[in-house]
């Protein structure tokens, strides 16, 4: 009879000879993300140097094989392509859309185009190398020709808040935005403000116009004229909320109330509004829209309208794996419901 040591196994170790290591445990071993790991594994530049050589001692380390993508393979990786990366909502999408890339043993390549053709070529580049499942594309524009070669590719697209009318064959992910501008303005009626001012978000977006539109619908309600003096452009960022309710600031009756169309540019209403000596909300209430977890945390804690971004990217990501497993989505448009969160940038203005 053999020495036990003879017959005993390793833990990685199966009858038929090394068990196979999967990128995920690669990832967790490496302390890098699952999509690092992919995007070594699949020759990407995109890489530290310093996280490349760790990632790949481990590869070797495990004798981790590498596929060999036949021509027209797919590499098990969705694309996430927005138009900006600066911003603290794209990373609540980029959460929600890993967290199914993972489950269902996937990387996620998250990409910027900045709505510039270049970059944009670049990217379809890139797509075509790394044979991707599928597209989800967040407030970007892609053009008619870029949108024909992905159905050329067969690479399946779903859009997160669409940047203007998307064809029909392309299923859209988004939130009540609508409903959820309405809200806003009708909380800040309810505790007596007639004169609300509105911060535009980029008039380009659907989810920026219906909150707009929200907007108009309840002071219409109301009964309260919409002075159009009232609103003013912004683009969702911290400048133009400060910029925007500098304007407002200037007008020959200010308002008393500012609903701004994303939570980043009610926090640069709230920094003008302090640099002019003027407190929230005594001086002036604040609402904004998203939820950003910063947001609970800002002085005053600001009242927001909450859309769940982080399951809008998971209903998006589901909605690219279906359709890369030929199986149609239940709606070719999904609006996830929003809701008006109160804090304490909110309350009934003086005098009243």
């Amino acid at each position: 009879m053999a020495g036990a040591g003879s017959q005993r196994r390793t833990a990685t170790q199966s009858p038929e000879g090394p068990a196979k290591v999967t990128i995920t445990e690669i990832a967790r071993e490496a302390g890098v993300s699952v999509p690092t790991v992919s995007r070594v594994v699949n020759g990407r530049s995109d890489v530290s140097p310093a996280t490349r050589a760790r990632v790949e001692d481990l590869l070797h380390q495990h004798g981790y094989q590498r596929r060999t993508t036949a021509p027209g393979a797919r590499a098990a990786l969705l694309d996430l392509v927005f138009n900006d990366l600066d911003s603290p909502w794209a990373v609540e999408i980029i959460r929600g859309v890993e967290e199914v890339a993972h489950e269902a043993g996937m990387g996620t390549v998250v990409s910027a185009i900045h709505d510039r053709a270049g970059d944009a070529r670049q990217w379809m580049t890139n797509l075509r190398a790394r044979a991707s499942d599928g597209v989800i594309l967040v407030t970007s524009v892609l053009s008619p020709v870029l949108h024909d070669e992905l159905r050329r590719l067969g690479v399946p697209l779903v859009v997160i808040d669409p940047a203007g009318s998307p064809a029909l064959d392309v299923p859209t992910v988004g939130a009540t935005n609508w409903a959820g501008g309405m809200a806003a303005t009708e909380h800040l009626l309810a505790l007596g403000h007639r004169r609300i001012g509105f911060i535009e978000g980029p008039p380009r977006l659907l989810c920026s116009r219906a909150r707009l539109d929200g907007y108009r619908a309840a002071l219409d309600v109301a009964g309260v004229p919409v002075d159009d003096s009232l609103i003013v452009p912004g683009d969702f960022y911290h400048e133009s909320g400060f910029t925007g309710c500098n304007r407002l600031l200037d007008l020959a009756e200010p308002p008393t109330a500012v609903f701004a169309a994303s939570d980043q540019m009610a926090l640069g209403a709230i920094e003008a509004l302090r640099r002019r000596g003027l407190r929230v909300p005594e001086d002036m209430s604040v609402v904004g829209f998203d939820d950003l977890p910063e947001v609970r945390w800002s002085a005053p804690p600001l009242t927001t309208v909450r859309q769940p971004l982080s399951d809008m990217g998971k209903l998006a990501a589901r909605a690219a794996l279906d359709l890369a497993r030929s199986v149609a989505p239940a709606s070719p448009r999904i609006d996830l419901a929003t809701e008006l969160v109160v804090r304490a940038s909110t309350t009934a203005p003086r005098g009243a």
